[in-house]
């Protein structure tokens, strides 16, 4: 039988001040790691000779492609909802 959280459980009761103080931040490092390896695609292209801009939007699609896709698998089946969305028995 599965436990559930309760509000007067400090680990949810931490959860909760620390989303509060910083927000929930659940897909930030991901994002920004997907926009620097785009960008430096970007730049590659603009500085290559032999990189081809075809290839640089194939790679940057396939990036972003990569990081929807890595989103969503993360997100499948997860009742994880910040804030005040969350209902704690």
């Amino acid at each position: 039988m599965a436990t559930r959280a309760r509000a007067d459980d400090p680990g949810v009761r931490a959860e909760v001040i620390g989303e509060r103080a910083t927000g929930s931040h659940d897909e930030t490092t991901e994002f920004w790691a997907m926009l620097i390896a785009i960008v430096a695609i970007l730049i590659a292209a603009a500085v290559s000779d032999s990189f081809g801009d075809r290839r640089a939007w194939l790679y940057v699609a396939i990036v972003a492609t990569g990081y929807i896709v890595s989103r969503g698998l993360a997100k499948v089946g997860t009742d994880h909802l910040p804030g005040a969305r969350r209902r704690v028995r």
